[in-house]
């Protein structure tokens, strides 16, 4: 290339192509690009654990059914869940920011269909359309994030994405119980889903602006056959998880989550011939033969169920439990967020560089020995426990979540070639979601199993306590778990070599590429 052509290529008035665009090491425009990304992801964490807060009011004012609002919630974790997948590959073919400023627009607009909804109907069937929006937007977030920033700058900004999934684990209770308790201008629970406008309109006028596009560097062609088997089989398997408990287990539930292993065997089939026959499938096999994509995605996972069952029976915990407010549940968790945040900025930066794995593997046992505090400590009390008495196990549980989240995610991504990061940020964020939706399934055995059927006012708080401190067992169990399998990830983080292949995929054949990454 004649030093014309680089003055060409380069110069304002061009337009670079945006299946290989990056933008420059100087350009400040990306940071105020992952700022927006980062909004919009903090935007759909909150949503995910804000209505639970609300549900008492919206079951009083909207008169919904306990049966509807088991789909208020289970609505949106369904469609979020089956859409991930094809959510990511469609940002690789159509545009990244493209698939992010629909999906963001699309959420805004369903948050106001949910904030003015009518009747219970309407509110479960747009928060179902939330969900698949939040699916479309969401997996673009980590492929701008890979496409936009050069690979030695990853590791601080995966740092400042572990702050923000801290931060939105916590929040969305917090911040639902303020709103409801406030009631605003009489509304209610409606502005819970209102607050969502402000934030999603000025998400889309800035990122028009200041996200730069890309997409994967060969055509693609969407994979309609793996988006229907894919979304088959995950309702086959999530939705009997996510009612099986409120239908007393069903013999059809069992069947359905059978029979779905059935179809992501298939699938597997189908995608594989699939990517021989033309290398377009929905799902990029050969990611799987990358050592910390595989191991990644089997720890991101367990982790998954891990966080399923405790945030939702720390809830219950403490409102229905010990009876307190929704202020006052949401006020006990800040010490958890604060710590999050605060270890996740640390170990990318400044920890996993020196130490690699170890600190993974240190955060999973922190957490585990958070979690045993927690349970001497609610043995310890009972019932008189008050909040600044769990501030030490919530800050030690999140240290610990704090030294995993962050690294982990750069440990999945840091060898997958940019064309196929859609693919791989849709994969991550659906086996989070299966994660979870397995732990929420859970909750049924180890919460709720340990629960009377026919209690009387003053065996509630005992029977919850005692089924909390069992459910908290397990999850120490599933810590040390995931201890024993983080042995799978690579030892070190990969070297971010500027201009190698990492940064540079397009440069050698993807069989050669596959070698390197496996060796």
């Amino acid at each position: 290339m004649t030093s014309t052509e680089t003055s060409l290529e380069t110069s304002p008035e061009s337009s670079p192509d945006p299946r290989t665009a990056q933008a420059a090491p100087g350009d400040r425009r990306r940071w105020l690009a992952l700022a927006i990304v980062m909004t919009a992801a903090f935007m759909d964490l909150v949503d995910v654990t804000i209505v639970n807060i609300a549900i008492p009011s919206i079951r009083q004012d909207a008169g919904a059914s306990w049966s509807q609002i088991q789909w208020i919630t289970a609505g949106y974790a369904l469609a979020f869940a089956a859409g991930l997948i094809t959510g990511g590959r469609l940002g690789d073919i159509h545009g990244r920011k493209r698939l992010f400023l629909l999906g963001i627009g699309g959420f805004t607009l369903a948050s106001a269909l949910c904030g003015f909804a009518a009747n219970p109907e309407m509110l479960v069937a747009s928060r179902i359309l939330q969900g698949a929006m939040a699916a479309m937007m969401v997996p673009q977030v980590l492929s701008i994030v890979h496409a936009t920033f050069p690979a030695h700058e990853r590791g601080k900004v995966f740092g400042l994405f572990g702050a923000i999934v801290g931060l939105g684990a916590v929040s969305g209770p917090l911040l639902g119980a303020l709103l409801t308790e406030w009631n605003l201008f009489g509304l209610e629970w409606r502005p819970i889903f209102l607050i969502n406008l402000p934030v999603g309109i000025a998400g889309l006028i800035l990122g028009s602006r200041f996200i730069t596009e890309s997409k994967a560097p060969k055509a693609l062609k969407l994979d309609l056959v793996g988006v229907v088997l894919v979304t088959l089989g995950l309702l086959m398997l999530l939705y009997p998880l996510t009612r099986g408990r409120e239908l007393d287990w069903p013999v059809w539930g069992y069947v359905s989550m059978a029979g779905s292993i059935g179809v992501f065997g298939a699938l597997v089939a189908y995608e594989r011939r699939k990517g021989v026959r033309d290398g377009s499938p929905l799902i990029e096999l050969s990611l799987f033969r990358v050592r910390s994509f595989a191991a990644g995605v089997a720890v991101q996972t367990v982790f998954g169920v891990g966080l399923g069952v405790f945030f939702l029976v720390w809830t219950l915990y403490m409102q229905t439990g010990l009876g307190w407010s929704p202020l006052r549940a949401g006020l006990t968790g800040v010490p958890f967020s604060l710590a999050v945040s605060t270890a996740a900025g640390l170990s990318v930066q400044k920890l996993v560089p020196r130490f690699g794995r170890k600190v993974l593997q240190t955060g999973a046992l922190t957490m585990a020995i958070g979690v045993l505090l927690y349970i001497w400590e609610s043995e310890h009390y009972g019932l008189g426990i008050a909040p600044w008495q769990m501030a030490l196990p919530l800050v030690v549980m999140g240290v610990g979540m704090g030294l995993i989240v962050a690294p982990l995610t750069d440990a999945v991504l840091s060898d997958v070639p940019r064309e196929h990061a859609g693919s791989a940020s849709g994969l991550i964020n659906t086996v989070q979601q299966m994660g979870n939706a397995l732990g929420l399934g859970l909750v049924a055995v180890v919460f709720f199993g340990r629960i009377g059927d026919r209690l009387t006012p003053a065996e509630v708080g005992p029977a919850f306590v005692n089924a909390f401190e069992h459910a908290l067992g397990w999850v120490a169990l599933v810590m040390f778990a995931i201890f024993l399998l983080m042995f799978a990830l690579p030892k070190r983080p990969a070297q971010h070599v500027e201009g190698g292949a990492e940064d540079a995929p397009e440069a050698a054949p993807s069989g050669d590429r596959e070698r390197e990454l496996v060796a």
